[in-house]
């Protein structure tokens, strides 16, 4: 061989040796401080904390409002390396969660904080999708200062917690005060029984026609949950028979309460005490009669939830500056005047963290700044919800707020759907039975019927029993 070229050969050779020496170097590196970052969560993955949540319209800008002018400012005060991201989703609310559960599965999707309707929390947590909050919250003075009955909404069946409060809510009947003294009822309006409604709503028709809106309810499954928690279970649970018998652990499938929901619902339409089909079927129900119909007087009573008056204030959806004087909310009677005499449904929305998210401890900082009666004031005096602190509850600001203590105190006599991993499946079934009733398709006995079938097939033989 060449003299010259062996040299050439050999030099070349340690040359590919350094080269690879100093790439290895280089990775080693590049792993320390990769697991640098993993440690300490103030140096975390590109040093972004993401926060996903429903978005769209007018929804939820209370809510961002919030964390772009109060939260996230603060949280920079002592985080300035973050780069806190809002990561909305712009779809409905069904397919929020359809969606959320998707991003949840995979470490490549799953946000940093995810806010969660708290009838999906048990869901998602059955699903391994949440993570696990007890050990956080033991060394944290906050939780004690939310109300009790509102943590029930973010305690899974395993008995562990998955998420904090950030608002609660309550339902009744809203009522246009002069549309119902033209008609001949008493007001203020304080129905005693489901009759009361029914004739009231009568009167509306009898003084108006077809020219007012006698009771809007949520009746189909375009309107998704809030035809089952709004509508149906606001009904049922004024009866003596509930969904779920915690003490058995069963689905209760059969009850005179079902049958007698469902024909609650089927007297308003038959009767012709509805709106049109056309109308309350469609996915923007809510819009349509606390957006168009209320404000321009053409809707009587509706059967719905407090937060309502975040569309009329001066920054909501549909500003109308005398809401205050025009309307009413009452209580929702039990079925006969039965104890307690009113009822209602709560749920509510709550911060948590993803199973699989890469930041968890920055995350749980967020979430602990977020989450002071300090700061919850501040986003209920924006978004209108009631607060899930008691000592927000009793800031004079708070009660200020336009039927405020009104719906506050539907707390006392208020309700929550089934903390079960298979609610969200009833309800599906619950938000079907109710179209078919209001569309004439079944009876409401036949409708009784086959929910008993239905959820049998979603819970098993084993857990059901009838009353």
């Amino acid at each position: 061989m060449d003299r010259n070229i062996g040299k050439k050969v050999l030099l070349a050779g340690l040359l590919i040796l350094l080269i690879l020496f100093t790439a290895a170097c280089s990775n080693s590196d590049s792993d320390a401080g990769s697991t640098d970052k993993e440690n300490d969560p103030k140096k975390a993955k590109n040093n972004e904390l993401t926060i996903t949540f429903r978005s769209g319209g007018s929804t939820n800008q209370g809510l961002i409002n919030w964390l772009n002018d109060m939260v996230i400012p603060k949280f920079n005060e002592e985080n300035p390396e973050v780069n806190v991201q809002l990561s909305p989703l712009e779809v409905s609310e069904g397919d929020y969660f359809a969606k959320v559960a998707l991003l949840l599965q995979s470490e490549d999707t799953a946000p940093d904080i995810v806010t969660e309707d708290t009838f999906m929390v048990n869901s998602d947590a059955s699903a391994g999708y949440l993570e696990a909050l007890d050990d956080r919250i033991e060394s944290w003075d906050g939780w004690d200062k939310v109300t009790d009955t509102v943590k029930k909404g973010v305690i899974a069946e395993d008995g562990n917690i998955y998420g904090v409060p950030y608002n609660t809510d309550t339902r009744g009947l809203w009522y246009n005060k002069e549309l119902l003294a033209d008609a001949g009822v008493s007001v203020p309006w304080e129905p005693k029984n489901w009759d009361d409604i029914i004739n009231a709503a009568k009167a509306v028709k009898e003084t108006f026609g077809d020219d007012v809106v006698p009771m809007w309810m949520n009746s189909g499954k375009a309107t998704g949950e809030a035809t089952s928690m709004q509508t149906f279970e606001m009904l049922l649970y004024g009866t003596d028979d509930p969904l779920y018998d915690y003490e058995e652990e069963k689905w209760i499938v059969k009850s005179d309460g079902l049958v007698d929901a469902f024909k609650f619902i089927d007297t308003i339409y038959e009767e012709g005490l509805g709106p049109n089909l056309s109308q309350v079927l469609n996915g923007q129900g809510s819009s349509i009669a606390y957006q168009q119909l209320m404000p321009e007087g053409k809707l009587a009573i509706g059967l719905d939830g407090m937060w309502q008056t975040g569309n009329w204030h001066e920054n909501g959806s549909a500003p109308w500056p005398e809401f205050e004087d025009k309307l009413g909310f009452a209580a929702m009677p039990t079925q006969d005047g039965n104890d307690p005499g009113t009822t209602s449904m709560s749920g509510g929305w709550a911060l948590s963290i993803p199973a699989k998210s890469d930041n968890k401890d920055l995350a749980w900082e967020f979430i602990k700044m977020a989450s002071t009666p300090e700061m919850n004031l501040e986003l209920q005096l924006n978004d209108r919800n009631i607060s899930p602190y008691k000592e927000v509850a009793e800031n004079p600001k708070y009660q200020e707020l336009p039927f405020f203590e009104e719906a506050t105190s539907f707390l006392e006599n208020t309700n929550f759907r089934p903390a079960v991993d298979k609610y969200p499946n009833v309800s599906t079934v619950i938000q079907s039975l109710v179209e078919q009733v209001v569309t004439d398709a079944i009876s409401p006995e036949e409708a009784a019927e086959q929910y008993k079938v239905q959820v049998t097939e979603i819970v098993g033989a084993d857990k059901i029993m009838e009353k």
